[in-house]
């Protein structure tokens, strides 16, 4: 295993249910859907990664996820034993964007430095200055998230993304998707084996896998329906995507699929949720045999 191979886990640590039409912007009234929540591990011989850190149950969090109506919450020391790493090992999170259920909760995470689109966060601070008529934009927004921005700021670990970039971390790419589902949300390339074996980490720029294959995989990209951006930008993200992969959908993750086990080695965890292994470094210990 090199520096810059990464062993790739799906966590889930909680779970509700969405309405279809929010996961598949044209199937309307379809009722809804299992969506996991969940996060990412990237392991190297150096670093221990992840993409986003749920949120957690308590304060606000805990008002929040009852409104969505998630449940069967697990805290990442639990969650993150089942492929052998604690909390504190974490060395670097990505934010794909500043929705609770993917910022919420770096507290947990002491040693960790974190990396975020700018214009996420100046883009929900104007959000939170708009009259009530607007309020729909902050729905899936704990404001206390973007006081704990300010926070890791001052402790030093926060670290502003412009845009695209090339090795933020040795292997790892990031790619904005700038007024798609959130202001400034991205997307995440990591780049195995040199870049010949490369992982897209989606966020919540695809929900399932037919945002990417289209329905019966027709090859007709279907938005995601939840979005305070434009449906265009959503599709030309996933075009941008699709590209990075040499068009490879199997190697483009939705986390919020609940068939991504039925795609990859998967098990489920002690409490029930899944562990799902995108992918091995060399040398490294499967977590789900």
């Amino acid at each position: 295993m090199t520096d810059t191979d990464y062993s790739i886990w799906v966590l889930e640590y909680a779970h509700g249910e969405s309405p279809v039409s929010g996961v598949l912007y044209t199937e309307h009234n379809r009722g809804t859907v299992n969506m996991p929540y969940a996060y990412v591990v990237l392991k190297s011989t150096e670093r221990v990664v992840m993409i986003d850190v749920g949120y957690n149950y308590s304060k606000h969090g805990k008002t929040m996820a009852d409104r969505f109506g998630v449940i069967d919450w697990q805290p990442p020391s639990v969650v993150l034993a089942e492929v052998g790493v604690m909390p504190d090992e974490v060395t670097d999170v990505i934010v794909t964007h500043a929705h609770f259920d993917h910022f919420g909760n770096s507290e947990d995470f002491p040693r960790a430095t974190f990396y975020l689109q700018e214009r996420e966060i100046t883009g929900w601070l104007w959000a939170l200055t708009l009259p009530k008529q607007f309020m729909m934009l902050q729905s899936a927004l704990n404001p206390d998230d973007v006081v704990t921005a300010a926070r890791l700021a001052t402790e030093g670990r926060l670290r502003f993304v412009d845009g695209d970039v090339d090795d933020l971390l040795p292997g790892i790419d990031v790619h904005a998707a700038f007024d798609t589902h959130t202001f400034g949300s991205q997307f995440v390339t990591v780049k195995n084996l040199g870049g010949s074996d490369p992982w897209i980490l989606a966020g919540d720029l695809a929900y399932a896998f037919e945002n990417v294959t289209g329905i019966d995989d027709s090859g007709i990209y279907i938005p995601i329906g939840n979005a305070i951006g434009s449906q265009l930008k959503l599709l030309e993200a996933t075009e941008h995507m699709m590209q990075v992969v040499d068009r490879d959908a199997h190697r483009i993750i939705p986390i919020h699929d609940d068939r991504l086990p039925a795609h990859f080695p998967s098990r489920k965890g002690s409490t029930g949720l899944s562990v799902t292994e995108i992918t091995l470094a060399p040398n490294e210990v499967s977590q789900v045999r």
